[in-house]
């Protein structure tokens, strides 16, 4: 319950902080590509992150690391409305980055190493849904900036420390089990790439769907004409989808196979990411076609990480994770940013055709993919 409620929360930042500073910088006049840029700091603290996760998570075990990423997403929070330039922005969302990805590597790895086989998929989406729901949940508090810019912050902050104290009180103090091999770590991703590397590739696109969805939604939305508070409305519906269909597309995955699933689950949600240029402003039907793409596609990082488990030895399973993340922060950065410059030029139904694409192609090359036994 401890590490549900972190995730929560964490989840609730990061789905809080896209569409805020996106709509605070698109009202300040800052062109959609620099916002697009400035929202890519957030997952490039993650991906720098990710660079010392397993080494720093076995020297202080996973309390102080989810404590450790708490605490610095908690400083970043408060500092957001007392220093407004687009500058400091940019450095706080590198903390932000960097403290999420810090409880996220803990936290799915301690339940990726606690859950069997057979229950993987599920144990799995409960993380996965955890995190959802946050995410869903962040995007409401646009409502809040009509009580100040400083509210959504504010907000958030007393909940995380909230949390913090939580896990300080409570949490166990553990750490991962030693590996005892000699292969260096990029020994270890190579062997990971090569044995899972389909499997690996969904916490990219998530990633980039994520971001992206979360940063240039608010934008297309302005220009299409919607309100903000439609805005607010709608962005929430892809992870509730998501949420919807997170423990059901891990058990399924369980009786029926993760790339099976995974398959599926791509050319859909990329059909529904697709068709919602053609939606244009009608809000009903964007509202149907981002619950279905985000119902179909949101459980893609956790059923990635389910399906490299059932590939990888166990003792590859923290490198996996690593990569898994990396995979996640590079998908991130490269989102805001490549539809800030779709939006800046004109093409906004290109934000989500690219992304839509993107997964069909997954799904496909899943046809070709035969995992092979390590050795």
């Amino acid at each position: 319950m401890i590490i549900i409620t972190t995730i929560i929360a964490a989840g609730l930042s990061q789905g809080l902080l896209l569409p805020v500073l996106s709509i605070l910088l698109e009202q300040k006049g800052v062109s959609s590509s620099l916002n697009g840029l400035n929202a890519a700091a957030l997952y490039v603290g993650s991906f720098a992150m990710t660079l010392v996760a397993e080494r720093v998570l076995g020297a202080i075990g996973f309390k102080k690391l989810i404590a450790s990423g708490l605490s610095l997403v908690l400083v970043a929070l408060i500092l957001f409305p007392l220093l407004p330039g687009i500058g400091a922005w940019f450095v706080l969302r590198l903390l932000v980055g960097i403290g999420d990805s810090a409880i996220n590597y803990a936290a799915q790895l301690w339940v990726l190493l606690m859950a069997p086989a057979e229950h993987r998929g599920r144990n799995i989406s409960l993380y996965g849904m955890s995190y959802g729901l946050g995410f869903s949940l962040g995007p409401l508090g646009l409502s809040l900036l009509r009580f100040g810019e400083a509210a959504p912050f504010l907000v958030i902050a007393l909940l995380f420390a909230l949390v913090l104290a939580l896990v300080a009180w409570k949490l166990p103090d553990s750490r991962p089990d030693q590996v005892e091999h000699a292969e260096n770590q990029a020994r270890r991703f190579g062997r990971c790439y090569s044995l899972a590397w389909y499997a690996l590739i969904p916490a990219l696109l998530y990633g980039y769907m994520e971001a992206s969805l979360n940063s240039n939604f608010p934008v297309y939305g302005l220009r299409i004409g919607y309100s903000t508070d439609q805005i607010a409305t709608l962005l929430p519906f892809a992870g509730i989808g998501g949420l919807l269909l997170q423990l059901p597309l891990g058990i399924w995955s369980d009786r029926y196979g993760r790339k099976t699933i995974l398959i599926l689950s791509g050319v859909g949600g990329g059909a529904a990411f697709s068709l919602l240029p053609l939606a244009g402003d009608h809000f009903m039907l964007t509202l149907a076609l981002l619950m279905i793409a985000g119902g179909l596609v949101g459980s893609f990082f956790s059923l990635g990480l389910s399906y490299a488990a059932d590939i990888l030895p166990r003792n590859l399973l923290p490198a996996a994770n690593v990569v898994g993340s990396f995979h996640f922060s590079l998908g991130s950065i490269a989102g805001p940013g490549i539809g800030g410059l779709l939006l800046q030029f004109g093409w906004s139904g290109g934000v989500f055709a690219l992304m839509g694409g993107l997964y069909i192609v997954f799904g496909l090359v899943g046809l070709l993919f035969s995992p092979r036994q390590a050795i």
